[in-house]
């Protein structure tokens, strides 16, 4: 297995696309590390083998660091960084106020620089790789989460300069997402019908499934992507058909 062997650390990863991504992890042979602020509801499990959890809170640099310092002691070696960790309410600009807006720069784009940088060294050591879960929100409008779109911004730009100022030890690459079908779906497109109808928006025809994203995050973080440095892989189903071909009226398909 491409990971047989190798230690990796997902954020956020006792549920959904996080979860997602540490069973890929499992499934590829590593030994996986989560950690959140809570446990998950039900172990993280995959091919017979279990994520090991660690509460932490990621805002905490001085809990972050402590936390790796225990995945050195107890394994020895860390091989992968997942920054997947973050997440926004719906919140317009107007309702929310900078404070609330800050915090979800904080958790989307502040946090993931502290754990980067306190895993940098174990990764340095064992020539290792980041891969950072961006979102499609980084690169249009985002209205709604305007905050939100522009930490993951922030993410991308942060990636890129980290794969140039800590190559050739660590490769630094950004998994850009769509939409994910999770727990969490009918709070972002309402009940089964409404994310039924925002799949069929999707050129795919679906949304996408968290092993799909784990699947990817594998690959980057794989001896195939060894020359695979500062890029961003869209993982979106073919993206956004453009609106102005469903306003316009002429040139339609019979």
């Amino acid at each position: 297995m491409e990971m047989d062997g190798r230690v990796a650390v997902v954020t956020g990863g006792t549920r959904g696309v996080g979860a997602g991504i540490a069973r890929a992890f499992l499934e590829a042979g590593a030994q996986v590390v989560i950690c959140a602020r809570r446990p998950p509801d039900a172990p993280v499990e995959a091919a017979g083998r279990t994520a090991e959890f660690k509460a932490v809170d990621l805002r905490d640099v001085a809990a972050v660091e402590g936390f790796f310092a225990e995945v050195a002691a107890a394994h020895g070696r860390l091989d992968v960084l997942v920054n997947n960790a973050g997440g926004t309410p719906y919140r317009t600009l107007a309702e929310g106020g900078a404070a609330r807006h800050a915090r979800v720069l904080e958790l989307n784009l502040v946090v993931p620089l502290t754990v980067s940088l306190a895993a940098y060294p174990l990764l340095r050591e064992s020539r290792g790789s980041v891969v950072m879960v961006g979102s499609v929100s980084g690169q249009r409008p985002s209205p709604g989460s305007a905050a939100y779109g522009a930490a993951k911004a922030g993410l991308a730009n942060l990636a890129t300069s980290m794969a140039v100022e800590w190559a050739p030890e660590v490769r630094v690459n950004t998994l850009v997402l769509g939409m994910v079908r999770t727990e969490l779906s009918e709070l972002h497109y309402g009940d089964a019908a409404g994310v039924a109808a925002v799949a069929g928006t999707v050129p795919l025809g679906r949304l996408a499934e968290p092993s799909d994203v784990g699947a990817a995050a594998v690959y980057l973080a794989s001896p195939q992507a060894a020359y695979v440095s500062g890029a961003s892989l869209l993982l979106h189903g073919g993206g956004e058909r453009p609106a102005f071909l469903d306003a316009a009226n002429v040139n339609k398909e019979s």
